[in-house]
């Protein structure tokens, strides 16, 4: 039996987790569906769209993502700090951009003359809204939503669209972290729907490397996307916000691991090994299998098993799950 969400999510254990959810019927999520013809390509770009637009209104960052034929990976981040900072006000303009809004939260925001007990009403309200704009649910709820009801409207039909949950793993360390997001970033390449992290479409690699080509040769850093998590390099202190990994480092491994599984040479890795790979202090074997199977290889939990054994005491679990599977 699945466990409740609350069971699974702790930002106490880690900020950081891989969802995916999947379409539940025949015909395609995006593509070319094959027994009536009809092109759902289109597809795709909605829902890029607005997994980058819901990750300015949340405070939950994007940190990678790839969209598939019938399946999407999103890799996220729970910003508890900026959550924290917004004003009552900033909560209540952000969640009402997303959703019908409450007739005393619309009178607050137009400055409406309001008694004691009706702004306290506004508070209390506001409080909610705060949770749930770091809600790992709440924020897949308000992308998976969105995109049911216009599948259905286009297809001219009613019923459920996606699988009824979507499935999560909680990345504890940054060994996880990597793995996860270059086996995301990857996914077209090991579905041979691309050669190249670059020819990528609809993937979070090919808008970072598109941005990083828009930097003029002056400039001391690359530019990055706005719309997703940044790379800030590795940690130190202070550290600032951000993936503790350089995006020069995270995309050379990119592009030797999908030459790799591209051109099918596990068996004669050749001897430039990225240095990422040695400061994460991960073996070139097991990085390979984790970009190639990671949704597989881990549960609910993915990391050393360390990380795993403090995670799952922080959440009540009486056992460790897929121990055998943990990265060592």
């Amino acid at each position: 039996m699945p466990k409740p969400r609350n069971a699974q999510v702790s930002i106490a254990a880690t900020p950081y987790y891989h969802c995916v959810s999947r379409c539940v019927r025949r015909a395609f999520l995006c593509g070319k569906d094959a027994q009536t013809g009809v092109d759902y390509e289109h597809r795709r770009g909605w829902i890029e769209k607005r997994i980058l637009k819901l990750g300015q209104i949340f405070c939950i960052d994007v940190c990678a993502y790839a969209v598939m034929s019938n399946h999407y990976h999103i890799v996220l981040h729970l910003n508890e700090k900026e959550q924290s900072s917004l004003s009552m006000d900033q909560v209540l303009t952000r969640w009402q951009s997303l959703f019908s809004g409450n007739q005393l939260v619309s009178r607050y925001l137009r400055e409406e003359s309001m008694c004691d007990a009706e702004l306290q009403v506004v508070k209390d309200i506001s409080e909610q809204w705060r949770t749930r704009l770091a809600d790992l649910s709440w924020f897949m709820r308000a992308l998976n939503e969105g995109i049911a009801r216009d599948a259905n409207f286009e297809d001219c039909c009613t019923g459920r669209f996606w699988e009824g949950r979507f499935k999560s793993q909680a990345l504890l360390d940054e060994q996880a972290l990597a793995a996860c997001m270059a086996y995301v970033d990857l996914n077209p390449i090991r579905a041979n729907m691309a050669k190249t992290p670059e020819k990528s479409d609809y993937t979070s690699a090919q808008k970072r490397i598109k941005d990083a080509q828009k930097t003029p040769t002056e400039a001391n850093t690359p530019y990055q996307p706005l719309t997703l998590f940044p790379f800030v390099g590795n940690p130190r202190d202070p550290m600032p916000q951000g993936l503790p990994f350089k995006l020069s480092e995270y995309l050379e491994l990119l592009d030797w691991t999908g030459r790799i599984i591209r051109d099918d040479k596990r068996e004669s890795i050749p001897a430039n090994t990225p240095t990422i790979l040695s400061r994460l202090s991960i073996e070139t074997k097991n990085w390979l299998h984790s970009a190639q199977h990671f949704e597989r290889s881990f549960k609910q939990f993915a990391g050393k098993i360390d990380a795993v054994r403090t995670a799952c005491q922080k959440l009540g679990y009486q056992r460790i799950p897929n121990i055998g599977a943990l990265l060592t």
